[in-house]
């Protein structure tokens, strides 16, 4: 391996947290990495990482080292854009899966002309990832955020609206005020980190009201929670623009539109501890220019697409 590709294989080892998968990542033998970084560390004199069974950590020398790595490689990718006027490599983000099919992969071929040198690589998923270990360069988040060494970029807020089948409405009756939920049910959306459902919410005269109706199914993932609401078993609480086809066509039907739940705010987030690669860059304002012009207004409290802030 050369200094650069051994470079980017501590880089990967530290994120990591492992030789095995950042070898992996690398496109090397778990062999292979080891010998490399045992000879990097002979060359520079230093131990640069706690091995253990189970963990890898830099050391002090390590730690310090990592940070001028990092620096070493975005200024080199810099140089290279700056010279070819193209970014390249492996750009991996982690999205919302009906944001992603909704929006971005219609306008990711023209992206992806305009980089021919990219790959993207998109995952889905609503949790808060650990960027730096699992890999991932950036992730697009709805709600408000949890305190976090990240960096968050906010893109624009969606509009919530509270809906139901007409199967449901025909059983329950549409209520026409929040005293009206009394005999109603939810559909419980449950929060990962209490394990508990997550309440409806509603806004009346300037304040945000929290209901929690009975919930006979509860879900944890957002097409059940949607699918379960088109069956009749509850009401739910979603972004608009993901349902206006099943808004147009009955299949969901708004209730209590004078008490909207508050707006989601969207973000695209990425770690604070390293310099912003030039591949990142233009990934994180191509995301802006999609999705904020769809998306704008005042952030509000909700997260979750769909349910309230975790």
């Amino acid at each position: 391996m050369d200094r650069l590709a051994i470079l980017a294989l501590f880089i990967r080892i530290v994120d990591r947290g492992s030789f095995s998968a950042a070898a992996a990542d690398c496109g090397v033998s778990r062999p292979v990495a080891t010998a490399a970084i045992k000879a990097l560390e002979q060359r520079l004199g230093a131990r640069l990482l706690h091995r253990s069974t189970r963990h890898v950590r830099p050391t002090e020398e390590g730690a310090a080292y990592y940070r001028r790595c990092v620096a070493i490689l975005a200024d080199l990718e810099d140089a290279d854009r700056g010279a070819s006027g193209a970014v390249a490599g492996l750009l991996r983000a982690d999205v919302i899966g009906r944001l992603a099919r909704m929006i971005l992969l219609p306008a990711l071929p023209d992206f992806l002309a305009r980089h021919p040198a990219l790959t993207v690589h998109l995952g889905e998923g609503e949790r808060f990832v650990d960027l730096v270990r699992e890999g991932v360069d950036c992730v697009v988040r709805a709600g408000t955020l949890p305190d976090s060494d990240m960096i968050a970029r906010p893109l624009g807020v969606m509009e919530e609206v509270t809906v139901a089948s007409p199967e449901y409405l025909a059983r329950h009756g549409t209520p026409a005020s929040l005293e009206d939920l009394g005999g109603h049910q939810m559909i419980g959306f449950v929060s990962s980190r209490t394990g508990l459902p997550l309440p409806l919410e509603f806004t009346r005269g300037g304040e945000v009201i929290e209901v929690s109706l009975p919930a006979r199914l509860l879900v944890g993932g957002v097409d059940t929670y949607v699918e379960a609401a088109r069956r009749g078993f509850g009401l739910v609480q979603v972004p608009r623009y993901g349902f206006a086809d099943d808004l147009a066509n009955g299949s969901l039907i708004e209730v209590l539109p004078d008490f909207p739940p508050t707006p989601t705010p969207l973000s695209v987030l990425y770690p604070s501890n390293r310099q912003l690669s030039p591949r990142v860059r233009v990934f994180v304002d191509w995301l802006a220019d999609v999705i904020s012009p769809r998306f704008q207004g005042n952030a509000g409290e909700r997260s979750s697409f769909g349910a309230k802030a975790e």
